[in-house]
């Protein structure tokens, strides 16, 4: 297979070189990483836009395997006791946080990440798994260590280099590589410089991101599996008075004003809003093109001449000129916070979560140890392995329930022209 590499643009974007999303019909995906993948935000955001924004895949199955202090060493170690279990068909994974030391590089640090990170792509493949895309690790913000400042900048330069060594794997392995270390540091720095040094994206560690670093995560992930983030198209004609909308926006009538539509592609929803300084999904945003490269629901108008208003499920219109309608309008940037979607979309990220944690107590308290465990069973392995058995059939099922919420939304879009 090919290598592909994810870099940034000048506008700050990534290159997107994938022609089709990866994620194929009975895929399992394992999303593998240290205690960043382990904070379930990232990760579930993956897999929320699987299931809602994504064109439907039949047979999938997605599942986390994050974990605290994990170095791409360690996961190595054990990655045949625990995720290659699961029998994955396609992987992420995103170490070197903990591997770089949290201080200067040596060479040691750099042969051993790399011997490792080697290990386990190889590994990989060697048991089917030969769709991996292998990301950089994060940067770390000025709170690291208590604002240490000058220490986070020497960090960050290991970080860096341990990036770089994850795109010479990535080439030499033919697999792809996804660009998460500079990515994050462009979308902080331009972030920080527009909001101040007080708007925190790297976690209030410096490590740990909240919700709005996972959104930057996600995005660099989802752009190397190759989504193009068409989740829908309503296209009307006032003047014709005829509305159609894409798969997963399907049109139910159009009265020459309101467009009813039962819709089974969500757009994908945030927490807080655009505008705000916290650390909720929204206030990153402006910084990063999520909305625009991967959250396009777009409503295309013609025949309206001047301005018009619209509203979307009842939430409070906005008005948009001509001119832009005929182009074609971004409900899902529009309407970020206020949308017909919102309630139904943290309804399944509510199943995901418990899903995603049951993975983690399941995988690392007794997957990982169960060696240490049957040493001790008189019935040995075998009875063990029926309680992990039945243990994963709860996963697949906490799985299934998640993906058994994405429900048809019924909803209208209302124009109303000056």
């Amino acid at each position: 297979m090919k290598s592909l590499c994810f870099c940034l643009t000048l506008a700050g974007s990534l290159a997107v070189a994938q022609a089709a999303p990866i994620i194929q019909p009975n895929d399992m995906l394992a999303i593998c990483g240290d205690s960043i993948t382990g904070q379930h935000l990232y990760s579930s955001y993956l897999e929320e836009y699987m299931l809602m924004c994504a064109p439907p895949v039949d047979g999938l199955s997605i599942a986390q395997f994050g974990r605290i202090l994990e170095k791409a060493s360690g996961f190595e170690s054990h990655l045949d006791a625990d995720v290659l279990t699961f029998k994955p068909t396609i992987a992420t994974t995103m170490y070197g946080m903990n591997d770089g030391g949290y201080g200067p590089l040596t060479d040691d640090i750099a042969n051993s990440y790399r011997k490792a990170q080697t290990d386990i792509v190889e590994k990989m493949k060697a048991n089917g798994v030969t769709r991996i895309i292998l990301a950089s690790p994060k940067c770390v913000g000025a709170e690291y260590h208590n604002h240490d400042v000058a220490g986070a900048a020497v960090y960050n330069k290991t970080l860096g280099a341990l990036a770089d060594i994850d795109k010479d794997i990535a080439a030499k392995e033919g697999i792809t590589y996804a660009d998460v270390f500079n990515m994050f540091t462009a979308v902080m720095a331009k972030a920080q410089a527009a909001r101040g040094p007080g708007y925190i994206v790297a976690g209030g560690d410096g490590v740990h991101p909240d919700p709005n670093g996972h959104i930057i995560l996600a995005y660099v992930f989802l752009k190397a599996m190759g989504y193009d983030g068409a989740i829908a198209t309503v296209t009307v004609d006032m003047d014709a008075k005829t509305a159609e909308g894409t798969p997963g926006a399907k049109v139910l009538s159009f009265d020459g004003s309101s467009v009813q539509m039962e819709c089974t592609r969500y757009p994908f929803c945030f927490t807080g809003h655009p505008t705000d300084t916290d650390g909720n999904s929204a206030t990153i945003l402006p910084f990063v093109p999520f909305n625009e490269e991967l959250n396009r629901y777009m409503l295309v108008v013609k025949g309206v001449k001047g301005k018009a208003k619209v509203s979307w499920g009842g939430y409070p219109a906005q008005e948009f000129s001509g001119d832009d309608l005929a182009k074609g309008v971004n409900l899902a940037a529009a309407f970020a916070y206020d949308n017909p979607f919102h309630g139904q979309f943290f309804t399944v990220d509510h199943d995901v979560q418990v899903q995603q944690a049951y993975e983690e107590r399941l995988v690392q308290g007794f997957m990982t140890p169960r060696k240490d465990y049957t040493n001790d069973l008189p019935a040995g392995y075998a009875a063990f392995d029926k309680w992990i058995a039945d243990a994963m059939a709860i996963r697949s099922d906490l799985y299934k329930s998640a993906a058994a919420q994405v429900v048809p939304i019924h909803t209208f879009i209302k124009i109303d022209p000056e």
